[in-house]
């Protein structure tokens, strides 16, 4: 069985990720920080799974140049395979009436 992820272990590992990224860009935490239009603090906070807000995280991803990240939290929506089941084939042509010969 597998087993769920908690909140607190995803922020961790998002912490983690953004830490590695931010490195890779040879930025330290300041520079983050200002480039991105946020608080020291939230970058700090967010670093160490300790959480932020929605806008700071958004701010740091994009200042990161990762905010293709967010498009994967909002997937394109879909017909369910029930749902396509259900419904009924568009019709293309008429059906000609059995045992009526012209």
């Amino acid at each position: 069985m597998k087993r769920e992820i908690t909140h607190r272990e995803w922020e961790s590992e998002l912490g983690q990720q953004l830490r590695v990224l931010r490195l890779r860009k040879n930025m330290d935490q300041l520079q983050l920080a200002e480039r991105a239009g946020i608080a020291l603090n939230a970058v700090k906070r967010l670093e160490s799974g300790k959480g932020a807000t929605l806008t700071s995280l958004i701010k740091a991803l994009r200042t990161l140049e990762r905010d293709e990240w967010l498009g994967t939290l909002t997937p394109q929506v879909s017909i369910s395979p029930m749902q396509m089941l259900k419904s009924k084939p568009v019709r293309q042509r008429v059906s000609r009436k059995r045992g009526i010969s012209v």
